[in-house]
């Protein structure tokens, strides 16, 4: 357990999260998700010499509810500096983040003042990559907005977290077509039970699209959240991804500095991380072995 200006923070870890010696690899999960998404690629990451941390993000059990209410991606930027700071990590640190994980990610490659060397995000590109395009109209918006109907729904006052547990399972089936995820569904249930967890997780929805008003504290991430990568980053999608178009990963590139990559993972769906965890080891492993941050 951690504690951080706002909230208390439990991890998963691999490697000793206290041997400095080690560069820090930050692992950031999503929705509607837990820490145990990293199982595969966290014990890698220790294998090959990092201390591998994976939080279980502001409100999902066992970490704590945020003492200001804000569920803003300012707010979960400012949380994984924080832990940067508190875990004593240093510019060999890693920033690897999945769904909310990597809007967090993403976010935080775009700040001048980054404090992660590497910067790895999965299955949603910087928001400036989605940005729409002539003709989109006729054939990627209207089955992205087909994709993305959970987003407006989670916005409705409690009917989300009256149905969560067949919405999170629908959206898993959707999302990650033949994956078996009931082991993951088993982690969630017990990270957002019915009360102030299962809210709070929804609250990820509600207030990057409706809070207007945010703590001074997460004010400088606020400012980069929505701009384009500066840190070379390394991105990855899903071929059969079910929530995310993967048309949307030919567009990163565009949005990301030299030298970094954009890959598509075969054969798998959104939850890339479990459904090809060796393809996806290598990739990042790749990517992080690079001095320059390339991959081959």
């Amino acid at each position: 357990m951690i504690d951080l200006p706002r909230v208390r923070l439990t991890s998963l870890a691999w490697g000793d999260p206290g041997d400095q010696s080690r560069p820090l690899a930050l692992l950031l999960h999503g929705f509607p998700d837990t820490a145990h998404t990293w199982r595969h690629l966290g014990p890698v990451l220790a294998e090959a010499g990092y201390r591998a941390v994976a939080p279980f993000t502001r409100g999902y059990a066992p970490s704590g509810l945020a003492s200001d209410g804000v569920y803003h991606p300012a707010a979960l930027m400012t949380d994984a500096l924080d832990l940067h700071r508190e875990l004593r990590g240093d510019d060999r640190a890693v920033l690897i983040g999945h769904d909310w994980g990597a809007i967090t990610a993403n976010g935080i490659a775009a700040d001048p003042d980054n404090l992660f060397g590497r910067v790895v995000s999965m299955a949603v590109p910087p928001i400036p990559a989605l940005q729409a395009r002539p003709g989109d109209a006729l054939g990627l918006l209207p089955r992205q907005a087909t994709m993305s109907w959970y987003t407006l729904f989670n916005q409705l006052p409690g009917l989300p977290e009256r149905h969560a547990e067949r919405l999170v399972t629908h959206l898993w089936r959707r999302w990650s077509p033949g994956y078996d995820a009931s082991e993951d569904l088993e982690h969630l249930r017990s990270s957002i039970p019915p009360g102030p967890h299962r809210t709070a997780a929804f609250g990820y929805y509600r207030d990057a699209l409706r809070r207007r008003k945010l703590p001074a504290d997460y004010a400088h991430a606020a400012a980069h959240w929505l701009n384009a990568p500066r840190t070379p980053l390394l991105y990855l999608h899903g071929e059969d991804d079910g929530c995310c178009d993967v048309r949307w990963a030919a567009r990163a590139e565009a949005a990301l500095p030299p030298t970094s990559r954009v890959a598509v993972v075969a054969g798998a769906g959104h939850f890339l991380q479990l459904e090809q965890p060796a393809t996806v080891n290598a990739r990042v492993l790749e990517f992080l072995a690079t001095s320059n941050g390339t991959a081959g």
